[in-house]
């Protein structure tokens, strides 16, 4: 027995890899993901990068893959719409060394913009899925994973979930596996994906799925555990573990492959059982291919697609139990909020000021959203904001967007934004963007990107020059201003959304939480001199609130010195001071 350690989800999938012998790993940071590539780098023998998007790091793990080293890539569920490109061909082409994406989906939607499931993703593109419902497993199915896409010449999707992500469980260390590199051999019938070649590679494709299909019947991941034939339950991953606490006397198919199923095994088990439930989160995958198949059985008739399960839910879907629970306490609400001293804020006030709309993108600068800074109006995805804006002028023409702006991300921009001003550029727009450039990729927590000048093990590397990459695209108008700066920036604002081309603000400040930028300020109220005006509040900092008396307090633990609170202040109620 090896050594054991309490691990999250993530970690575990990690460690999984190391011990596979993986060799390359590509991800592009997304929660719930991210911490796979941030404990993976401290492996040796692995090399490990942040891509600038989902679809290169799928590209760069196929590149690994053909060479004939196994390969790992990592992303959230909606990156994967961003991969799917490569995805679906590499379906068709098969592997070398064993190529594994891990696609890390969000029920409940804690940090995404749509609960989509990627288990719908794989099917269409052909390819089977793994998924582990415990730290434990995590590990173990990730090392499985690597086997079955070698085995069958395919890649292989191993889906989490965020619960499975961020929660701990125990896990059994291994030594790792001396994988010997595979001989890459010139096969372009196999490798290079034109109409004739690909026609022949599909009839492939359906010949895998039906052989993994049968042989799923066997595997071990797809465990029949009979108690009580009452109620038979087939499901997979965390709900699992709800099925276990909810109902520990019913008879339960755990699939731990979940596309191609094992048809044979599922009828088996089917015909043993009173009456049969399939329990799966988001859609229902599973039980429409079982209700194909002339099955009768309960799933969504009695739970719903949206949102993470419970022990509970289930306990009153199937059992029929009502379970009371304690009184949440009666807390005031605490809505996502952008952190003390954060340069957005100070972008957002001045947008705010001149009631100039904003198209957003994906960051935690998507909470300009709400009030009272209200400056951001539309997010899509990726990359969007841009295009967004772009769109917006063909329809309507440069005068509506006069008071329209795009506001992106450093990092975002640099994913799939410069496509995006390159089309603005090349299809002569007129609109502005402003790159909001806090130095890091803030959100999923402050990962390194390509203009950071930093690889994910923290090695110096060429720091791209933003100001260099738009006037590279042909944007003839690029300017810089301190993000604190708000005189400055007001004024640039002013002038580029009236310019008669593209133009491009890059608002700069590195982010509050960054342990590179410590601050030596502070502020504090002069209760003497406040007006009681309330110019100050309508930033939204947290570290401000409203005394009884009309005046304002400033919480000084919290307060990062950024001096914006001060600017906003006519009557010099606000001062700084050093600490």
């Amino acid at each position: 027995m090896g050594e054991k350690k309490i691990m999250l989800g993530n970690e575990a999938i990690a460690r999984g890899a190391y011990e596979a012998g993986v060799k390359v790993s590509s991800a592009y940071p997304g929660t719930p993901s991210t911490e796979i590539s941030e404990n993976i780098v401290n492996y040796d023998g692995i090399y490990a990068e942040w891509s600038p998007n989902e679809k290169v790091a799928m590209e760069v793990a196929i590149g690994a893959s053909m060479a004939g080293v196994r390969a790992l890539c990592s992303m959230k569920m909606v990156g994967v719409n961003v991969a799917s490109d490569p995805l679906y061909t590499i379906s068709y082409s098969g592997v070398n060394g064993g190529l594994v994406l891990v696609a890390a989906d969000d029920p409940g939607l804690y940090s995404s913009q749509n609960e989509q499931d990627s288990r719908c993703v794989a099917r269409v593109a052909q390819v089977p899925v793994l998924e582990p419902s415990d730290s434990g497993e995590a590990k173990e199915f990730t090392k499985l994973a690597f086997e079955l896409s070698e085995k069958y010449d395919c890649p292989i999707m191993l889906r989490t979930t965020t619960r499975l992500a961020h929660s701990q469980g125990v896990v059994e260390l291994e030594d790792r596996m001396d994988v010997a590199d595979k001989e890459y051999t010139r096969d372009i019938a196999k490798y290079v994906m034109m109409p004739a070649n690909a026609k022949k590679r599909h009839v492939v494709v359906e010949k895998r799925l039906k052989d993994m299909a049968e042989d799923a019947c066997s595997m071990p991941i797809n465990k029949v555990e009979y108690n009580d034939k009452k109620i038979g339950v087939i499901t997979s991953g965390i709900p699992y573990l709800y099925v276990k606490e909810a109902v520990p006397t019913a008879s339960v198919l755990k699939l731990g492959l979940v596309h191609p199923l094992p048809k044979k095994l599922i009828e088996e088990f089917v015909a043993n059982v009173d009456e049969l439930y399939i329990i799966e989160e988001l859609e229902p995958l599973i039980e429409e291919q079982v209700k194909s198949w002339g099955i009768k059985c309960h799933g969504k008739d009695i739970l719903t697609v949206q949102g993470e399960y419970s022990a509970n839910m289930l306990r009153k879907a199937i059992l029929g139990m009502e379970v009371k629970t304690d009184e949440p306490a009666d807390v005031p609400a605490r809505p996502p909020i952008l952190c003390p001293g954060c340069p957005h804020r100070s972008t957002f006030s001045v947008l705010n000021e001149l009631k100039i709309h904003g198209a957003g993108d994906i960051g935690c600068y998507t909470l300009g959203a709400l009030a009272p800074l209200s400056a951001i109006d539309t997010t899509v995805c990726m990359g969007s904001s841009i295009s967004t804006l772009h769109g917006m002028e063909k329809a309507k023409g440069k005068d509506y967007i006069k008071n329209w702006v795009a506001v992106i991300g450093d990092s975002t921009f640099l994913h799939t934004g410069v496509n995006s001003l390159m089309n603005m550029v090349y299809n002569k727009s007129t609109g502005t963007v402003i790159i909001v450039d806090n130095s890091t990729t803030g959100m999923t927590g402050h990962q390194d990107h390509a203009a950071t000048g930093k690889t994910l093990s923290g090695e110096a590397t060429y720091q791209i020059d933003l100001v260099e990459l738009c006037k590279a695209l042909g944007v003839k108008r690029v300017s810089v201003v301190n993000a604190f700066d708000t005189e400055k920036l007001k004024a640039t604002i002013k002038e580029e959304v009236n310019t008669e081309e593209v133009s491009v603000i890059i608002s700069q400040a590195p982010c509050a939480l960054l342990k590179s930028n410590v601050s030596h300020k502070k502020c504090k109220a002069v209760p003497d001199k406040c007006k009681k005006c309330g110019m100050c509040l309508k930033m939204g900092c947290p570290a401000i609130t409203k005394k009884e008396d009309g005046t304002i307090s400033i919480d000084d633990t919290m307060c990062n010195g950024c001096g914006l609170c001060s600017q906003k202040c006519k009557f010099e109620a606000i001062e700084s001071y050093d600490i």
